[in-house]
């Protein structure tokens, strides 16, 4: 007989009915208060979540019951009692949704489409953080490698990356493994962030005894998924015996002034599981249970707000077990995310001379990994716009067409600028992948180096950190003296210098300076659109219809400005460093005046002295220590200029 706990007065023909439908279920506990599945029914959830148990690992449903929605709103509410329970924010995330994300099924029958020799490998790896539950239950009971149909029929791979995918990993390793290698601890046990747990009702209802373990913060339990290395083949699917990093957020964040080695360290969940600072009772229907604080909200969102549309606009399709209001408030979050916590942006002019409008902008990451960071179809873009008194547009570049396409962008990728003169040139924050013969592509599996990473860095990012080897500048950006630098690295910033041709004007202009951000650019999809299978053609059929617009990160503008011409010229370096980069450590410097240098002084990023001379010498500067960055202060005329050249 169950025990009815705070319920109102019911029809007999629906309890009859609930019964029945149970009457299969055997509760572990006699005396329990009401399990999942009866609060569910009770409750009216039409969208309920899978009560899968294997022993091993239990789905979310199994949690919904006290970490859910309390209609008392006695629990899991704030002092405003919104709702804000683990549930009810987790349920509309792309982790929960991780095993039903269609782009994610699609890019999967690709990667197989392509070389279907690997099918078994890339489904059993694919699986390993998209249905971890389901992945490493199958690991557990011997039952072989884990493929797409296996994760079909599996409940416990449906709920994606759930409540225990994280809540059961153990301490093994922790921080130091990638691609999926999690380690799960075999005991039915749950760790949380909270000492003493009230341990008795989670273990009378679903077997779990709740332990108290700080290793549940530490942003080492995401690491084994968030950062991932694939094995690289060639054209003909053949493996070339060399990994490629596919993303490495977590490393990212090692590389940051964020980690755990800094005393005030911000994990992964600091950010994306924020903490309120009100007392929150954390399970419902038991009254023993005292508030706790801090409150961990799980939000768990990046900046994938384009997806979590998609999912929204297809969630009967998909089977996605959560409201539009839940989701339309995961979206809310994601975009806030984005437009709050991400970059700053300031817009400044510099002067207007022969007919040309100096301006600058610099952008900060905020964020504590690169920006963008995670799958590599992911960019960000600088929107730059001089508008005429009459709306007229006197200079563009960055502009998004009709097509969700960046207006001038190369056809392939665009490379990484420092200076921008014309229209078709635009900055894009990107990661481009190449093949074995140097040719970008989208094809993870054939993705042998990169051509391009000007992502942002993060604040403290520095090319002499253990983890730097994976996670790399490569292309223009690596000559930049603007990118991640100001004399000195790890600025986690990038100074973009705009030469707008004013072709005569003299009036007022407006100057705009906008970043945008893109998860799925149409270009990155090109090449899976054009193969088909069922599950490419679904996704398609979804992102034709979707809504593509893209974020608006950060801005900022210049209002009513008076163009007048031949001010002064706009400041330049005095001095310029080549070859940057250098492959056998010497370089040469060139300027206006190189007799007038008074002191040449040479420092790695550590600050260490590495060299120093009274004068140039005209054989060039030998960089003498190991591959990396180098800092050349050049005295000359009284005045000191920091040049930045990298040695490989």
């Amino acid at each position: 007989m169950f025990k009815l706990y705070k319920l109102g007065i019911v029809l007999v023909i629906g309890v009859v009915a609930y019964l029945a439908s149970i009457a299969n279920y055997e509760w572990t506990n006699a005396n329990a208060y009401h399990g999942p599945q009866e609060l569910n029914f009770f409750r009216g959830n039409a969208i309920n979540l899978p009560l899968a148990d294997n022993g091993y690992f239990m789905a979310s449903g199994n949690c919904d019951g006290c970490h859910g929605y309390d209609e008392t709103q006695e629990a899991n509410v704030d002092g405003e009692l919104n709702d804000v329970s683990p549930v009810t924010y987790w349920r509309g995330t792309m982790m929960a949704n991780a095993a039903k994300d269609p782009l994610w099924k699609a890019k999967v029958s690709h990667e197989v489409a392509i070389n279907p020799q690997h099918k078994v490998a890339l489904e059993d790896k694919c699986t390993t953080c998209h249905a971890p539950m389901g992945k490493f239950s199958h690991d557990e009971f011997n039952l072989g490698p884990y493929g797409m149909d296996d994760l079909e029929t599996d409940s416990l791979g449906q709920d994606g990356v759930s409540c225990l995918a994280c809540h059961k990993q153990s301490t093994e390793n922790l921080g130091n493994e990638n691609s999926g290698v999690l380690h799960f601890i075999g005991a039915p046990v749950a760790y949380g962030p909270f000492e003493k747990p009230f341990e008795s009702p989670m273990q009378d209802l679903v077997g779990l005894l709740p332990i108290y373990s700080d290793h549940i913060n530490d942003a080492g339990v995401c690491a084994g998924c968030h950062t991932l290395l694939t094995n690289s083949v060639d054209l003909n699917g053949d493996f070339t015996g060399e990994t490629f990093v596919e993303q490495a957020t977590y490393h990212e964040w090692l590389n940051s002034a964020y980690d755990d080695n800094q005393s005030n360290a911000t994990t992964c969940q600091g950010c994306h599981m924020p903490r309120i600072q009100e007392s929150v009772i954390i399970s419902a229907n038991y009254s023993e249970i005292f508030p706790r604080s801090p409150y961990a909200l799980h939000e768990l969102v990046g900046g994938n707000s384009f997806m979590l549309k998609i999912l929204k606009a297809n969630a009967q399709t998909l089977g996605i077990a959560a409201s539009d209001e839940v989701l339309d408030s995961t979206i809310a979050r994601s975009e806030r995310m984005l437009s709050h916590q991400t970059m700053n942006l300031d817009l400044s002019f510099a002067t207007f001379d022969n007919d040309t409008g100096y301006f600058e902008v610099r952008l900060e990451n905020l964020a504590g990994h690169k920006f963008p960071s995670g799958y590599p179809s992911r960019r960000a873009f600088i929107e730059f716009l001089v508008i005429q008194a009459n709306g007229d547009t006197l200079f563009k570049s960055g502009v998004l067409q009709s097509d969700y396409e960046i207006l001038g962008q190369n056809a392939t990728y665009e490379p990484h600028y420092n200076v921008i003169k014309a229209e078709d040139e635009a900055q894009v924050y990107e990661m481009v992948m190449q093949d074995v013969a140097n040719n970008v592509t989208t094809i993870l599996e054939r993705a042998y180096s990169l051509k391009k990473d000007n992502r942002l860095a993060p604040l403290g990012f520095t090319s002499s950190h253990n983890t730097y080897d994976t996670i790399p500048i490569i292309g223009m950006a690596l000559t930049d003296s603007d990118f991640n630098f100001d004399g000195f690295e790890g600025t986690g910033t990038d100074v973009v210098h705009y030469h707008v041709p004013l072709n005569g004007y003299t009036g007022s202009i407006k100057i705009t300076a906008r970043v945008y951000y893109q998860s799925v650019p149409p270009k990155y999809l090109t090449e899976m659109f054009a193969v088909s299978t069922p599950e490419i053609d679904a996704f398609e059929a979804m992102y034709n219809a979707s809504d593509k617009s893209v974020v608006l990160v950060a801005a900022d503008s210049i209002q009513n400005m008076n163009v007048v011409t031949g001010i002064n010229n706009p400041s330049k370096p005095a001095f310029a460093v080549y070859p940057n980069p250098t492959k056998n450590g010497i370089v040469r410097l060139t300027g206006a005046s190189l007799s007038a240098i008074e002191e040449i002084r040479i420092f790695n990023t550590t600050g260490k002295l590495i060299a120093s001379f009274a004068q140039y010498p005209t054989d060039g500067l030998r960089l003498t220590g190991e591959a990396g960055v180098y800092l050349i202060n050049v005295t000359a005329n009284g005045s000191s200029s920091v040049l930045r050249v990298v040695k490989r």
